[in-house]
């Protein structure tokens, strides 16, 4: 595997990969109020049956992360484009967020996720961010896992970040 900056001709297999995901479980948010206290849990939750759950943000955006010139990488596997992840720093925070990562479907779990993790870390890393923050919605599981098998920690939320309404889970790993 070789893990590489995205060139623009990169960029159509880039967008046509599946960003969806299968998933059994989810992470369920409860909220309870009172008037000295706001307590904020997450369950993980099996579901009756497994669900396809679409991709929270809007592909154009690729396009302009690509454009930027930050890092965009891609994973390449006997010639073919088999996954990306498209990391931009926020210097003032002198952090690294991923916004977006895809894997082709009929290659993941086979470490090109990580792969391309530890590539764009090392990027962040080497442009002076101390962490690197990742997320992913209530409702991908699979990412959820992937990124606390990777050493990312739970650290927020967001319940209106994406248009579909789906919960945003923020993960940080330090990089330090």
């Amino acid at each position: 595997m070789i893990v590489r900056s995205a060139t623009l001709a990169d960029m159509n297999t880039c967008l046509s990969l599946d960003h969806s995901s299968i998933t059994n479980h989810v992470w369920q948010m409860k909220v309870n109020e009172t008037e000295a206290r706001i307590e904020v849990t997450f369950d993980t939750v099996r579901l009756p049956r497994s669900m396809r759950t679409g991709y929270p943000r809007d592909l154009d955006e690729v396009v302009e992360h690509w454009q930027r010139g930050e890092a965009f990488l891609v994973a390449e596997v006997d010639g073919e484009i088999r996954g990306y992840v498209d990391l931009l720093i926020n210097p003032w925070q002198q952090i690294g967020q991923v916004f977006n990562l895809a894997v082709h479907r009929e290659y993941r779990q086979r470490g090109i996720g990580a792969s391309l993790m530890r590539h764009a870390s090392e990027w962040a890393r080497k442009q002076g961010a101390v962490t690197v923050m990742a997320e992913a919605t209530t409702k991908n599981y699979p990412a959820l896992c992937f990124y606390q098998r990777l050493g990312f920690q739970f650290c927020g939320f967001n319940d209106h970040r994406y248009p579909s309404q789906d919960i945003a889970l923020f993960f940080v790993h330090n990089l330090r």
